[in-house]
């Protein structure tokens, strides 16, 4: 009960839920001008989530992807970092997962997990190399990691494109059936919605997220580096390949990620002429969820939400992608601005605090 009572603080739900009322005001005004209903939109919105089987399936599926790269930047943000890089991380994962899945011929009980610990470790690796940057040569791991998306990204399209490719196609050849990780049984249930295990697995990184951090002497060593590297360095921890090991572990699940995306939905890797999106979209669920894995859960579920969802505001209400672009803008923008959600919210911390003390000066006039 403690655990919980400090993970949901006042502050921690107070003000996100009010950053999506606000977010939400703002962008029924976007729809307002551009003379559209926003309450047709937001219903519409709504019924495309949970309208159908297949939409759940769908929703559940885009939520995944969104877990992992939240985690990974609430990970390296917890232990003083600030991982800009899961994109990067997230793609190598795609191109980790889909080697082993192309190029072996293995038992599924063994081809599917080695898979995913190849995809998971190529993450991992490519976040190394900034965390390595920084600790040996002082550079900053902002700069060094997003450098390090436009390389990972242009790297696995050399990769696809040289030795994985499919004859006369922009793709790889399909992955193994026996690396697939897509849940048939469910999937048949939600009219072949393209669900699959990763979403169990988020659920799990979620747990193991808090306690690595908070049960673990190596989550201890982390938190105590990010806090204070020269009170770490004194108290006798090695600051520089603690480093190293949070980025590591931070890019674990941001290749986690894009492990999943290749083995549970598409089947193939395509020579991206962008990167997919997901690690950008980490930061603000991390944003918005507080950097805890409750948090970023939550924030995975409404950004998976939004985004699936503005499919039927375009297509039932007719607003464009655009305008959900701003809603979602919109929210970022007053959980980063945390401040101008505070100064809505004054008025009901001032009248509670009031209520308090007067309660307090009650009971000593009682007794």
């Amino acid at each position: 009960m403690s655990i919980l009572n400090k993970i949901f603080t006042k502050s921690s739900i107070l003000v996100p839920f009010v950053s999506i009322i606000l977010g939400l005001i703002v962008g029924a005004i976007a729809m307002l001008a551009g003379g559209f209903n926003p309450l047709l939109a937001y219903s519409s919105l709504v019924q495309k989530v949970f309208g159908t089987p297949y939409d759940i399936g769908e929703t559940i599926r885009a939520i995944s992807p969104l877990i992992f790269t939240g985690l990974a930047i609430a990970f390296a943000y917890r232990t003083g970092l600030f991982n800009i890089g899961a994109e990067g991380q997230f793609v190598m994962g795609m191109t980790g997962a889909t080697i082993i899945g192309v190029t072996l011929d293995l038992p599924w009980y063994i081809h599917a997990p080695l898979a995913i610990i190849v995809g998971a470790v190529f993450g991992g690796l490519w976040a190394a190399i900034a965390g390595y940057l920084k600790a040996k040569r002082g550079i900053n791991e902002v700069i060094s990691s997003i450098m390090l998306n436009w390389i990972g990204l242009y790297l696995s399209n050399l990769i696809v494109s040289r030795w994985l490719v499919a004859q006369g196609q922009q793709k790889s050849r399909p992955v193994k059936d026996s690396a697939m990780v897509t849940m048939d049984w469910l999937s048949s249930h939600m009219n072949n919605a393209r669900v699959h295990w990763g979403i169990v697995v988020a659920l799990v990184a979620v747990i193991l997220f808090y306690v690595i951090l908070w049960r673990t002497k190596l989550g201890y060593e982390l938190r105590a580096v990010g806090f204070n590297k020269d009170a770490a360095l004194y108290a006798g921890m090695n600051v520089n390949r603690t480093i190293v090991k949070s980025m590591f572990i931070s890019g674990l699940f941001a290749g986690l990620g894009g492990a999943f995306e290749i083995l549970g939905v598409f089947g193939y890797q395509v020579v991206m002429p962008a990167s997919p999106g997901y690690g950008f979209d980490g930061i603000a669920v991390a944003l918005l969820g507080g950097n805890t894995p409750i948090g970023v859960l939550l924030g995975a579920i409404l950004f998976g939400g939004l985004g699936y969802g503005a499919n039927g505001m375009s297509f039932e209400a007719g607003v464009p992608n655009e305008i959900s672009r701003i809603v979602i803008g919109s929210i970022i923008f007053f959980v980063a601005a945390h401040g101008i959600v505070k100064f809505f919210l004054k008025p009901f911390f001032r009248t509670r605090s009031g209520k308090g003390k007067g309660d307090q000066q009650g009971q000593k006039e009682a007794v």
